[in-house]
């Protein structure tokens, strides 16, 4: 039990980025990690020795992640206010331009269909293999290019803009 709690610790870096490509925010990602650990700890004993520690606890951060999706729509559309960050280092406008370059790529993330988004979260984000990705996901390794390829389509456009011209320049 103490080698799987090890493991478990172990997979948590992955989990995090995993986590925040899903959620798309850094405070949602964190209360994402903490309660899938919280469920694969309680649920530890019921863990296949023959299975993926990474695979599985990636499995209920999906399930919970897309648990809290139709909780939200139920709900209804929570629009959240953009904070300033504070500007520290010897280049604040550098800073700023990767900070509104990785909020919008985030933006974009999070605008994609959810089945691509978990695509782009195993493949692009945690580096899983295809194949690995389509077993997480439960679907054929083809559907997992084809899905990625579209998202990859998406980000481009939505990054790039329409044209293939990079915003960065027109800011």
């Amino acid at each position: 039990m103490d080698a799987q709690r090890k493991e478990l610790v172990d997979c948590i870096p992955r989990l995090r980025r995993f986590a925040l490509a899903l959620a798309g925010d850094q405070s949602d990602a964190d209360d994402l990690v903490q309660a899938a650990v919280e469920r694969a700890l309680r649920r530890l004993d019921g863990f296949r020795q023959d299975g993926r520690m990474d695979s599985w606890l990636f499995k209920i951060a999906q399930n919970l992640w897309i648990d809290g999706q139709r909780a939200r729509r139920r709900r209804g559309r929570h629009v959240e206010l953009e904070f300033a960050h504070d500007l520290v280092g010897e280049d604040g406008r550098r800073a700023a331009e990767q900070r509104a370059a990785v909020a919008d790529a985030r933006a974009a993330i999070a605008r994609l269909p959810e089945a691509q988004r978990l695509v782009v979260a195993y493949v692009l984000v945690d580096g899983q293999s295809y194949r690995d990705a389509a077993a997480n996901l439960g679907v054929p390794v083809g559907t997992v290019m084809s899905r990625l390829a579209r998202a990859r389509k998406t980000l481009e456009q939505a990054i790039l803009g329409e044209d293939g011209s990079d915003d960065q320049n027109q800011r």
